[in-house]
C-alpha cells in the first residue's frame, strides 16, 4: 500500500499554493487537533476546530484514538461534492455505541477567535477562523450581547469537514465527510468541525459513485488508520503549521485579484506546511 510521505505533502501542497513569505506568522496545529487519515492514495490531515464544534471534534477524538476508524469505507464518494465515511456497516446507515450528538450548526465567537475577514456578505461578513471558513456579524455586535460574542455559522468549502447525519438534526454520531467542493444549502442544517490541510489529492483521488447511485461506491477504497497525531508514536507525528497574519491576508489579495468579481471566501485556503512524520 503507497503511503505518501508528510514530507511530500508539503512539498505537493506549497507547489501549488503561492511561496510564503519567510517573515510570514505561523501556528502550529495542536496534535489533539490534528486527525491523519491514511488511505491507498496518501495522507489526509484535517485541522479540527473545537472553537466551531466541541462535541463533534471531541466524539472524532475518541473514536479516531479508540481506532474505530481503522479500515472503515469511503462509502459515498460524489465528484466535486464529498466524500463520506465512517459506518462501521459500509451502508451510510450505520454508527459507533456512543450517543448521537446534537447539530453545531451555528457558535459564539468572541474577539480572540482570530478571525480574519475576507468578504462583505448580506449577512455580515465572510472570512476565516483557524482554517474553517465561516460567516459572522461584525465585532461591533460584541457590544451588545450578554456574552460580548457574536453569531457565527461555518461553510461548507473545499476541504470542510462535516458531520453525516440522518433526517433527523441531532443523529450525527460516527460519520463524516469531506468536501470536494462548495455546497451552500448544507450551511446551517450540517455541522462543520474541521477543514482538510494537506492532502486533498487524495480525497480527490478516492473512488467515486455513480450520480444515479446517489454517490455509492462498489469497491470503495477505506481508511486504512485514523488517529489524532496525539496518539501517534513520536516517530509517525507529523507536525502541520499554518500561516496566519501577514501571509493570509497576501494570500486573500491575490486571489480576490485572480478571481474578480467571481471571488468567495471559499476561494482562500490558508497555506500551509508539512513537517515530519
Amino acid at each position: 500500500m503507497k503511503i505518501a510521505t508528510a514530507a511530500a505533502l508539503a512539498v505537493s501542497l506549497l507547489a501549488a499554493a503561492p511561496a510564503v513569505a519567510q517573515t510570514a506568522d505561523w501556528r502550529t496545529v495542536a496534535p489533539e487537533n490534528l486527525l491523519v487519515i491514511d488511505t491507498v492514495h496518501g495522507r489526509i490531515l484535517v485541522e479540527m476546530d473545537p472553537r466551531v464544534a466541541p462535541n463533534a471534534v471531541n466524539r472524532i477524538r475518541t473514536l479516531a484514538d479508540q481506532g474505530f476508524y481503522d479500515g472503515l469505507k469511503f462509502h459515498r464518494v460524489i465528484p466535486n461534492f464529498m466524500a463520506q465515511t465512517g459506518d462501521p456497516q459500509g451502508t451510510g446507515q450505520g454508527g459507533s455505541e456512543l450517543p448521537d450528538l446534537a447539530g453545531e450548526f451555528e457558535f459564539r465567537r468572541g474577539r480572540d477567535a482570530g478571525f480574519i475577514r475576507v468578504a462583505q456578505t448580506p449577512q455580515g461578513q465572510a472570512g476565516l477562523i483557524g482554517s474553517v471558513p465561516v460567516t459572522t456579524q461584525p465585532d461591533a455586535q460584541m457590544m451588545i450581547t450578554a456574552d460580548f460574542k457574536t453569531g457565527a455559522q461555518g461553510l461548507f468549502c473545499p476541504g470542510v469537514a462535516g458531520m453525516a447525519r440522518g433526517a433527523a438534526l441531532d443523529s450525527a454520531n460516527s460519520q463524516f465527510f469531506l468536501m470536494t467542493g462548495p455546497k451552500d444549502d448544507l450551511n446551517g442544517r450540517y455541522t462543520p468541525f474541521g477543514r482538510v490541510v494537506a492532502g486533498m489529492e487524495a480525497v480527490r483521488a478516492l473512488k467515486a459513485g455513480t450520480e444515479a447511485d446517489n454517490g455509492a461506491v462498489a469497491d470503495p477504497d477505506v481508511m486504512s488508520r485514523a488517529r489524532t497525531a496525539a496518539a501517534l508514536p513520536e516517530g509517525e507525528r507529523p507536525t502541520v503549521r499554518v500561516a496566519t497574519g501577514a501571509a493570509v491576508q497576501a494570500e486573500i489579495e491575490r486571489v480576490r485579484a485572480e478571481r474578480g468579481a467571481a471571488f468567495d471566501v471559499c476561494d482562500v485556503q490558508p497555506p500551509a506546511e508539512v513537517v515530519g512524520g
